[in-house]
């Protein structure tokens, strides 16, 4: 017949209860316990991911896509759309004008010489000399007057077109293409159009017409630009930039 044994108790344990084993979920006693992140809430040293919508700390805002930004013209800089564009010289700004003065005055030259010819066509057969040797062309004036201002007419179109035309549909005319200048919109980079390359033509051709120098400091006016855009009155009043690809 087994005897009931009984053992002094357990300082450590008073009330005679048996230690819990390690099951599922419960930690061991003396393991260190590792803290679990809560669903949405960063570890504590781990670095932070960004959240949707939010920058990161330290790195710059990208630009967008064809707004200027501050301080974009900054040495002289234009994003545009790609970047890579710098504000163009006022050296080869005026080396392209020179290079479009010999297109428009090539063209207008062969206008000069049809004219030139039909006014002497006309005075050779309409002025009549009498016996006296006085030469009589009064009969010529009408038709030499109409020739004068047709040529005057063209050499005007040829200005409007050349310059017009080619700036607002391709940004360039001859002479910045020759030098690889471009005419952007300020606003976002874009081709002018019709109606700012129309503009930014007729204002310096008003200035021509009242005595040259009106026209002349049309011209020379990006030299007085402060704003680091080398912008001329007609630049302005189009809302325009000259740049370099």
């Amino acid at each position: 017949m087994e005897e009931n044994v009984s053992y002094p108790p357990d300082p450590n344990n008073p009330y005679g209860q048996q230690p819990q084993q390690p099951g599922y979920g419960y930690p061991q006693q003396g393991a260190p316990q590792q803290p679990q992140p809560g669903y949405g809430y960063p570890q504590q040293g781990a670095p932070q991911q960004p959240g949707y919508g939010y920058p990161q700390q330290g790195v710059p805002p990208q630009q967008g896509y064809g707004y200027p930004q501050q301080d974009q013209y900054a040495g002289g800089g234009y994003p545009g759309p790609g970047g890579g564009y710098q504000i163009a010289s006022m050296g080869a700004r005026l080396g392209a004008r020179l290079i479009d003065g010999l297109v428009t005055g090539a063209i207008m030259f062969v206008i000069y010489l049809a004219g030139a010819a039909s006014l002497f066509g006309i005075a050779e057969s309409s002025c009549t000399t009498d016996e006296y040797g006085y030469t009589d062309c009064s009969g010529a004036e009408a038709g030499m007057a109409g020739v004068a201002f047709m040529m005057l007419g063209l050499m005007f179109a040829v200005g409007l077109l050349y310059e017009w035309l080619m700036i607002g549909l391709k940004g360039a005319t001859v002479g910045k293409m020759a030098l690889g200048l471009r005419v952007l919109r300020e606003s976002d980079g874009r081709v002018p159009g019709l109606g700012a390359g129309f503009v930014r033509f007729i204002i310096p051709m008003v200035g021509w017409m009242l005595c040259y120098l009106p026209g002349l400091l049309v011209y020379l006016s990006p030299f007085f630009d402060n704003s680091g855009k080398c912008q001329g009155w007609h630049d302005k009043a189009a809302k325009t930039l000259v740049v370099k690809k």
